[in-house]
């Protein structure tokens, strides 16, 4: 029998990716999204889209009625400083919107498992040890990790007392094709971007802050995993909950070097003021997700970068075409 999915947030970065990987893996694939931020043309063919909100009437009757068998949920408002600048909005979007979906799943009966898209660089903060465990203590800095964190505790409920199916992936620094060079959330594009125009490259600080890059289409197979994968039993936040990184830490100057060399290129790397509340050090450990998911990352930074900038060089060549 052919599973059912639906991937909300499906014409973004990474929900595109996502919906790639289950087509190619058999699975009925229907996207939510309301190109806020995603594109159209990211979604993949095969896919049955719906321009929709995920906190509107229309995507709670999607969810009740359609009978998935796994919903990837990676809708989201994504932009740390615009969580910092109107936190109401974010919870609106982040907390509510989900709530929309998990009380649409309830209603529905169909037992839907929702794999949740939250993140493993904003929820644990500053005061753990690096790379981050699971099950460490969260003091999120921000709106957008304290409404994941919510949204986390939200699915642990619904797990215990609803007896939905539940998973959270925390992702670290996700890089790759189909990055927004916008915005703060793509390094990596904007790196790419830069080079692709003979720009130096801006870096906040000396250089020296560290993140734990993961390609896309690792974090694309980690969706498919956990949408199949036999779970423990709900109870504490943490047991349903996966890392989804390299656990290898790279500096931002280390990036930039990295990618001018996949890229076969060279700029110059200018130094600006470091940004106010900036982590110093992020990467999470990945071995709960090796461990109960049978997962792994996959692809090497250098060779994920050079396809990454190979892809941006592609599309600027299309629009100078």
């Amino acid at each position: 029998m052919i599973r059912r999915a639906l991937v909300t947030g499906g014409a973004g970065f990474i929900g595109s990716h996502v919906a790639d990987r289950l087509l190619e893996h058999g699975y009925e694939v229907e996207i939510i999204d309301d190109l806020s931020s995603g594109r159209r043309e990211n979604v993949p063919e095969g896919a049955c889209f719906h321009h929709a909100d995920i906190a509107s009437p229309d995507a709670a009757r999607l969810v009740r009625e359609g009978r998935f068998d796994v919903l990837c949920h990676l809708a989201a408002q994504i932009d740390v400083r615009k969580s910092v600048n109107d936190p109401a909005a974010d919870a609106r979007i982040n907390i509510l919107g989900t709530l929309n979906l998990l009380e649409a799943i309830r209603a529905g009966g169909h037992g839907t498992r929702v794999v949740f898209s939250s993140t493993g660089g904003a929820i644990y903060g500053d005061f753990v040890p690096i790379p981050s465990v699971e099950d460490m203590p969260k003091d999120p800095e921000s709106p957008y990790g304290i409404a994941k964190l919510a949204v986390e505790l939200y699915l642990a409920y619904y797990g215990r007392v609803h007896g939905l199916e539940t998973v959270a992936l925390r992702y670290s620094n996700v890089y790759g094709p189909r990055q927004d060079p916008h915005g703060e959330a793509g390094v990596v594009a904007i790196f790419c971007n830069r080079l692709l125009k003979g720009e130096p490259l801006t870096v906040y600080g000396d250089g020296r802050q560290t993140r734990d890059y993961v390609f896309a289409g690792d974090v694309a197979r980690a969706n498919v995993a956990a949408a199949s994968v036999s779970l423990p039993a709900a109870r504490q936040v943490d047991v349903r909950a996966y890392n989804i990184g390299t656990g290898l830490e790279t500096s931002v100057l280390d990036l930039a070097a990295t990618l001018q060399r996949a890229a076969g290129t060279s700029v110059p790397v200018d130094h600006t003021t470091p940004r106010a509340g900036e982590l110093p050090r992020s990467a999470v450990d990945n071995s709960k997700a090796e461990r109960e998911l049978g997962w792994r990352p996959e692809m090497a930074l250098e060779d994920g970068l050079r396809m990454t900038y190979d892809y941006f060089a592609r599309r600027a060549r299309g629009m100078a075409a």
